[in-house]
């Protein structure tokens, strides 16, 4: 099947641990944990009561977003397949790319022109249609450096 243009939801569940398992309309599979994502964003704080983490749900024929309507917090789905991607990761610069574009809330064009790279390029690393080498990893964590410093 050919891969997503944009990640959108079939099925989640709610697992044990803070875990997530996705299904994605390309038939892939993950599981992701949002556990550490606690400590991140605030705003996730009451997902820590088990009971409501286990109220994930999608809204049906969409897809784009994991909700919790009690408590009025969505997840979007490209924002999870990231963070699936960079936590069933391959390898570390696979982890480390994804993770880089996660955690910075890039898109592929805003990723492309940090790396100086093309969004097809950028795209088959986040993709796993080709490996991501050791030297982007190492600039993506440059660029994470250079922003902190805010050179």
């Amino acid at each position: 099947m050919a891969t997503m243009k944009r990640p959108r939801l079939q099925v989640v569940q709610a697992l044990s641990g803070y875990r997530l398992r996705l299904t994605f309309v390309d038939s892939s599979v993950y599981t992701v944990s949002l556990a550490d994502a606690f400590d991140r964003y605030p705003g996730l704080a009451p997902l820590r009561q088990p009971q409501a983490f286990a109220d994930a749900t999608l809204i049906e024929g969409e897809g784009w977003t994991v909700e919790w309507p009690k408590h009025d917090i969505q997840i979007g789905a490209d924002t999870l397949w990231l963070d699936a991607r960079a936590q069933n990761a391959v390898d570390d610069n696979t982890r480390i790319f994804v993770q880089w574009r996660s955690q910075n809330a890039l898109t592929l064009p805003q990723a492309a022109r940090a790396l100086g790279m093309t969004v097809r390029t950028i795209s088959a690393y986040g993709t796993g249609a080709r490996p991501v080498p050791r030297y982007v990893a190492l600039a993506c964590k440059g660029w994470e450096a250079e922003q902190r410093s805010g050179a």
